[in-house]
């Protein structure tokens, strides 16, 4: 069976056309079988958006897992001044995030699959990460995930999480806090999921 997590989704490319509400605005995307929640906005992501602090003007944005790029998009709409570069190891969900970005007519959107973004000198120093991770990745993978893109964020760059209570989110924000040394807020909890805020000490 194929997963949204997998580099090179084998299922066909069935794409659509939805209607979503993005930056407060309803917009026309594409998505596609083989990449994580394509009917729709995801409940977690939905709550994500609804949630979020205010962006900066201007400055590096990561959505980290990006699928076909709501959180990357919705960030780009609200921010025309910032770079946001959404990432993800699946190839199909980069093609639909760059066909949604020039669609939607942004050129501050650069999709990059996980490893050539890992080593791109302009995401060694973050302002603003928002994900809805893929928790079902496991535990071990998980925190690889987040030890790599964490410890990214600028002094006083901002890290937002959504993960559903039910999946560990209290556990998780522990962890960030005891492994990683930073901060981590439960920034809020509605609907089942957690908005957890990290930030560095």
């Amino acid at each position: 069976m194929a997963h949204y997590f997998d580099e090179s989704p084998a299922s066909d490319a069935r794409r659509k056309t939805l209607r979503v509400t993005l930056a407060d605005r309803e917009v026309s995307v594409e998505t596609a079988s083989g990449v994580f929640s394509p009917g729709h906005i995801d409940l977690g992501t939905r709550q994500l958006l609804r949630a979020a602090s205010d962006l900066p003007e201007k400055g590096i944005f990561v959505d980290l897992g990006c699928g076909w790029g709501p959180i990357a998009l919705d960030m780009a709409l609200r921010r025309p001044a910032a770079r946001v570069f959404a990432v993800d190891i699946n190839e199909r969900a980069l093609e639909l995030t760059a066909a949604n970005a020039e669609k939607l007519g942004l050129s501050n959107v650069h999709p990059l699959p996980s490893e050539q973004a890992l080593a791109d000198d302009h995401l060694k120093r973050i302002d603003v990460l928002r994900s809805n991770p893929p928790i079902r990745i496991g535990k071990k993978a998980l925190h690889e995930l987040l030890v790599a893109w964490l410890p990214r964020l600028a002094p006083d760059g901002l890290a937002e999480l959504v993960v559903a209570k039910n999946l560990g989110a209290d556990s998780l924000a522990a962890w960030i806090e005891k492994e990683l040394g930073m901060s981590c807020e439960k920034q809020s909890s509605r609907k089942g999921f957690r908005i957890l805020a990290a930030t560095r000490r």
